[in-house]
């Protein structure tokens, strides 16, 4: 773990924009939003931007700076939720190889063509599928409140293997939304309840496609040092703080947060996806 964040650092200490100063009146509603919404986050299995990325920018961060801040903090949070769950962890070493083997080139294409592609199409795609999980996951009831072993047919290990990879093209190229997303596909493919798929999903996605996103993009703006450690201490520590409330009040919890978390980061993506094609044209 602490080897993930000195790399990550040192590879973007040339980018980070050290004479930028934030007043004590803003740091600590930016560190108390970084927290409660990251505790979210990881209580629902993904969904962190949804409140502190529109912060940042009512803060008066600038847009470009406020997605690379936010995009590294992300990385905190999965180490800060995976340290909590580590333990249930290894008995899903399989599944967690599959994602990274098979997640992690999706996210490197996506950074890579991430300035080739229109953002608001990707962002409408995705906000409406958040919001038919959303959907989903409330005329389910009974959906990831326990753990049912199934036997995969071949077809449907390829299905979620594809996935998986264009799953993480998503991640690599807009990062918003896709760890509710390899949530519920761990959930519907393997029968797992949320808390597993939970951990599964921030071991996998929250540490390694984000720390592998943020390394490859091919243009990281200069962000503000200050802000970033503010988001990167709010977010291990919500990310800590959300899964150990997982484990005491259980998959019921997680669900309910994970319905509201989907419907709304898809609310927030339809509102981008609009505002793109209003500036566009």
């Amino acid at each position: 773990m602490n080897f993930l964040f000195t790399t990550l650092l040192s590879t973007l200490d040339q980018s980070l924009d050290k004479s930028i100063s934030i007043s004590l009146e803003k740091s600590i509603p930016i560190f108390l939003i970084s927290f409660f919404s990251n505790t979210f986050s990881a209580i629902s299995g993904g969904g962190a931007g949804l409140l502190q990325f529109p912060s940042l920018i009512l803060f008066g961060v600038p847009y470009s700076q406020a997605l690379a801040s936010h995009k590294l903090a992300t990385v905190a949070l999965g180490i800060g939720g995976s340290l909590r769950n580590y333990k249930s962890l290894k008995n899903d070493i399989n599944i967690s190889s599959q994602i990274l083997i098979f997640g992690l080139p999706g996210v490197i294409f996506g950074a890579s063509i991430v300035e080739f592609i229109s953002e608001e199409y990707l962002y409408l795609i995705l906000g409406l599928f958040s919001i038919f999980l959303a959907i989903y996951s409330f005329l389910e009831p009974n959906l990831g409140l326990s753990s049912d072993k199934i036997n995969l047919k071949i077809a449907n290990k390829i299905r979620f293997l594809i996935s998986i990879f264009f799953i993480g093209v998503l991640n690599g190229s807009i990062s918003s939304g896709t760890g509710l997303l390899v949530t519920i596909l761990l959930i519907k493919t393997f029968g797992i309840d949320f808390l597993r798929a939970i951990s599964l999903t921030f071991f996998t996605v929250g540490i390694f496609w984000n720390f592998t996103g943020a390394i490859f993009l091919n243009k990281i703006v200069p962000v503000s040092s200050n802000i970033l450690i503010l988001l990167i201490i709010g977010s291990f520590m919500g990310g800590y703080f959300g899964a150990h409330l997982s484990k005491l009040k259980g998959n019921t919890l997680i669900k309910k947060t994970f319905t509201i978390v989907c419907f709304f980061c898809g609310l927030s993506l339809l509102i981008k996806s609009i505002i793109s094609f209003l500036f566009k044209n």
